[in-house]
């Protein structure tokens, strides 16, 4: 699935299995930067994602995603630089890999204001902020979005971030995502349990804003939070924001499935995106919930034309602007290894960090017909840190059919190779190819993010973890 850099494959030659019937669903991938998945693209003339300081490239953006019929967009984040590879920021400032960058929520209340179905995905850790504050700051978006926002939950795993916010070393893996469970009872029981449905009465004859009488204090008091009084926010039209997260390793799996209503894989090839899914949906299973109680998107860039030649002659034009330290500078903070050791044309064995499970697996693990890959080989053609598909409208729509019967994911979180170009091309000559397949919408839906993307309702299904700190 990932092309390498002299010429795709075209999968209409490789698609022979029936064509699947389920929705494609897309979401647009990006940060509050310069780059993101891509260093060295800022480069390019024709890539504006250096236009990140002005608002109106935001809210273009946006009227361009919901005009598309994308489920939302998707924006991540990190709290410290990505100083891993040569043990300093120093290759991360000069390629623009992840830095400089800004907080995405600013974002979100101005790109609401110029749409009406859009979702909005925004990462922030719990690591981070204290949960009592940050309950209130989603409860916030949620309203002024009218139910439009999610939430993509991440543990932290730059040692950078967490010495910047004044500890000694990050927790180790595992403990990260204990301290993230007890970090979500807090969420849920503001959220969830602390207001009534019915508190705000609007009396004004007996000057009765809010029943006191039905607003509560969560009293808790745990491991590692004491969180005794009530939630600031009255209940927002989901209450819980969507649950995005992207869990990995054995742990990681398990806060997904017991948490997550959109789960994020990222691998480069199709074996390794089968294998996550399927203990994905196991774990959600597992945990009581069904196995398509999330969504499941796969990280993935298209490079799309009228042509596959000319799509081809656009992939090598872009991805001669990519990075090749860069992509290494994003390799080695994702994995914890500095990549500036390691030779390069060796693949890299498989090795234990704190770092992000996916991208160790990734890295160690990732294969073409040939065999295992170098670093280098990983730098180059998976310089997006997830497959790439090139080639006209119909050969794409072939590649993502095959995809999503092979692995049984339930959309992609789109990365782009030219901001915002890529999507434009996905809009203008992937969308009209699905759509007349009937893969994909021809209007748009209405509604919170949750109904949009379930069809069943605004608030969270009662066999989700969080519907039971509801007061009955």
């Amino acid at each position: 699935m990932t092309t390498p850099h002299d010429a795709p494959q075209d999968s209409r030659h490789d698609t022979a299995p029936g064509r699947h019937t389920r929705r494609i669903r897309f979401n647009a991938f990006a940060i509050n930067g310069v780059g993101h998945q891509l260093p060295g693209i800022w480069r390019h003339p024709a890539d504006r994602s250096r236009d990140y300081r002005d608002l109106t490239h935001w809210t273009r953006l946006a009227r361009l995603l919901e005009d598309g019929l994308f489920d939302g967009i998707f924006l991540a984040d990190a709290l410290g630089p990505y100083d891993v590879y040569g043990g300093s920021a120093d290759a991360a400032l000069r390629t623009a890999a992840k830095i400089p960058m800004n907080d995405p929520m600013m974002l979100v209340s101005a790109m609401a204001a110029v749409t009406e179905h859009l979702g909005f995905g925004v990462t922030a850790s719990t690591s981070a902020e204290h949960p009592y504050t940050f309950a209130r700051r989603m409860s916030t978006l949620d309203h002024l979005t009218r139910g439009r926002v999610g939430w993509n939950v991440v543990t932290g795993y730059l040692r950078s971030a967490a010495r910047n916010l004044g500890q000694n070393d990050q927790l180790s893996h595992d403990e990260l995502y204990d301290r993230a469970d007890e970090y979500l009872e807090v969420l849920y029981k503001q959220w969830e349990g602390s207001w009534e449905d019915d508190a705000v009465v609007l009396d004004a004859e007996h000057d009765t804003f809010v029943d006191p009488a039905k607003v509560h204090p969560i009293d808790h008091h745990g491991r590692y939070f004491t969180v005794p009084g009530i939630h600031l926010a009255e209940p927002s039209p989901q209450r819980t924001p969507v649950i995005y997260q992207a869990g990995a390793s054995e742990r990681g799996v398990r806060f997904a499935t017991e948490n997550a209503e959109a789960i994020f894989v990222a691998s480069p090839t199709l074996a390794q995106t089968r294998e996550q899914v399927a203990r994905i949906r196991e774990g959600l299973e597992a945990a009581g919930r069904g196995r398509d109680a999330a969504r499941v998107y796969a990280l993935l860039t298209i490079v799309v034309d009228q042509t596959d030649a000319a799509a081809t002659e656009k992939y090598r034009d872009i991805f001669s602007y990519a990075s090749e330290t860069g992509n290494l500078v994003l390799n080695s903070g994702w994995s914890g290894i500095d990549l500036s050791r390691e030779d390069l044309d060796a693949p890299l064995d498989p090795v234990a960090t704190d770092a992000i499970q996916t991208s160790v697996s990734s890295l160690s693990g990732a294969a073409d017909t040939d065999g295992r890959w170098t670093l280098r080989d990983s730098a180059r053609f998976n310089a997006t840190g997830g497959p790439v598909v090139v080639g006209s409208g119909d050969t794409v729509a072939d590649a993502l059919e095959h995809f999503m019967a092979e692995t049984d994911v339930d959309g992609f979180n789109l990365a782009y190779a030219l901001n915002p170009g890529t999507w434009e091309d996905v809009i203008e000559f992937l969308v009209p190819v699905l759509q007349h397949r009937g893969l994909y919408p021809r209007a748009a839906e209405r509604g919170t993010l949750r109904a949009r993307m379930f069809g069943d309702g605004d608030l969270l299904p009662e066999s989700h973890r969080g519907a039971a700190f509801r007061r009955r």
